[in-house]
């Protein structure tokens, strides 16, 4: 992390040329075209930190990755937001991802070990399987990390971007090596700030026993108003085996008249109501805000 902290700032997963990183920079654009704010971005050593830095007010905004087209959701940052308080979703940026494998190695059968985030490891498994197999996939904390091994021993490789190739000037082996043509991310832009409106509306609980029927019963509060789920995903509570919460994403504004109806009776029927708050949607793409 910088040793500058400032409230007036937006964290995001570092070091410098991760893909976190690059949905920051278009969060700064947002800001700036939406709100006029101008603001520095910094990064922070994981996911869970940047997102605490919110809640402990050193930072006013953190983007955080959500959930990949291929690999599905973040599990740490569904988990962090459920135990923080008051933490609101005020945009969700989509960035398509197109991986790069880098190395100083003289062939790809040179190279040995590949370093990368768990997230990017898997987008690529079905590629490193077919042309690299048997090597050893490492875990780190991001993409970008993983550089720091490349320039150690030319028998590494690593998985990352190629902004990152171009930023930290290192030989690209092969691109692109994610299985899906398609792979991107959806990232949330999290603030303490109220966030009220937009098309989408995120919503998290847990329920009071874990009967049958019970989820069931929750969800046909939102299917009897005709409000469409985009997103239905559970993560254990961490208090017992088989107790879980879920979190849920409405296609509808908190503010219309099916979703204010729903919220009293879904309060009734769940043990703990978080709303994460009303957002809209834009694609990034080469550097740029697309609306939704």
């Amino acid at each position: 992390m910088s040793e500058l902290i400032s409230s007036e700032s937006i964290a995001y997963l570092g070091p410098t040329g991760t893909y976190t990183e690059s949905a920051a920079l278009a969060c700064a654009q947002w800001l700036s075209q939406t709100r006029g704010r101008t603001l520095p971005i910094l990064p922070y050593p994981s996911i869970a930190q940047a997102i605490r830095a919110v809640a402990k007010q050193e930072a006013q905004f953190a983007v955080v990755p959500v959930e990949n087209s291929t690999e599905g959701s973040v599990r740490t940052t569904l988990d962090t937001v459920w135990q923080l308080e008051a933490l609101q979703i005020q945009q969700a940026l989509v960035l398509p991802i197109s991986h790069a494998l880098l190395s100083r190695a003289s062939s790809l059968e040179a190279i040995e070990t590949v370093y990368s985030h768990p997230q990017a490891l898997a987008q690529c498994q079905g590629w490193l399987e077919t042309f690299l197999p048997g090597v050893p996939l490492i875990p780190t904390n991001s993409t970008t990390e993983a550089l720091q091994h490349v320039d150690d021993n030319p028998t590494i490789g690593a998985v990352s971007s190629q902004r990152a190739a171009q930023l930290y000037n290192l030989p690209i082996v092969a691109h692109p090596i994610n299985d899906l043509p398609d792979n991107c991310t959806r990232f949330w832009v999290i603030s303490l700030e109220p966030a009220i409106t937009g098309k989408h509306t995120s919503l998290a609980f847990s329920l009071p026993a874990n009967v049958p029927g019970s989820l069931v019963k929750t969800l046909e509060v939102l299917a009897k108003r005709n409000i469409n789920l985009s997103r239905v995903e559970s993560r254990p509570t961490k208090r017992a085996v088989g107790d879980y919460l879920f979190f849920v994403d409405l296609e509808a504004d908190l503010q219309s008249e099916a979703v204010q109806s729903a919220l009293p009776e879904l309060k009734s029927c769940t043990e703990t109501l978080k709303i994460l708050g009303s957002y809209n949607i834009q694609t990034v793409i080469d550097g740029q805000l697309k609306p939704e």
